[in-house]
């Protein structure tokens, strides 16, 4: 795990970001859409959000989704490409803290919690959810529309200047070429 002085963290919420928020589990079919969302998949908005990382090679991220409440946290790293899976720390939740605790808590107390307790250098949060953030996330939070995420309108503008201001300028090197050279 990186030096936490030197720690860049993106806080990462699944529904309403990755894809539309209205996600159900059952028992033998596991993990999936409602019905409302046709068209709409499962982790639609990762590649989005791999491409907006891509200048960050340094960006950490920890999961602040109900997914690692309800899921193994292995598991759920699992449902993510590699380009991101390979970024996870951690989560806002472990199983040392108490669930109904921790439940009571809005997403926005979740993540300054944890930001409190991990003291990244600094951080960006990706949430659809806006409670309980206060003014200590002016500059911090990326609020995203609940059915469209990541790309919903402005969003992805807003990440990239959150992304900016918090992280510095992007390492162009690291960004991988649209087209090969003398395409």
């Amino acid at each position: 795990m990186p030096d936490t002085h030197a720690l860049q963290v993106l806080y990462l919420d699944f529904d309403g970001v990755l894809h539309p928020d209205d996600v159900w589990r059952r028992r033998g079919t596991g993990v999936y859409l409602a019905e409302k969302y046709p068209g709409h998949t499962l982790f639609e908005n990762t590649p989005t959000l791999v491409e907006a990382l891509a200048g960050y090679p340094e960006v950490r991220i920890v999961l602040s989704t109900s997914w690692v409440r309800v899921l193994r946290y292995s598991h759920v790293c699992k449902r993510l490409p590699q380009a991101l899976r390979e970024r996870v720390v951690g989560a806002t939740f472990h199983t040392a803290m108490h669930r109904d605790w921790f439940e009571s808590l809005t997403r926005g107390e979740q993540v300054l919690r944890d930001v409190s307790r991990r003291g990244p250098a600094s951080w960006v949060a990706l949430d659809d959810d806006a409670d309980g953030w206060g003014e200590h996330a002016d500059g911090h939070l990326v609020h995203c529309d609940s059915e469209l995420g990541l790309c919903g309108p402005g969003v992805r503008e807003r990440l990239s200047t959150l992304l900016r201001e918090n992280f510095g300028s992007p390492d162009t090197a690291a960004v991988p070429a649209v087209f090969p050279p003398g395409a």
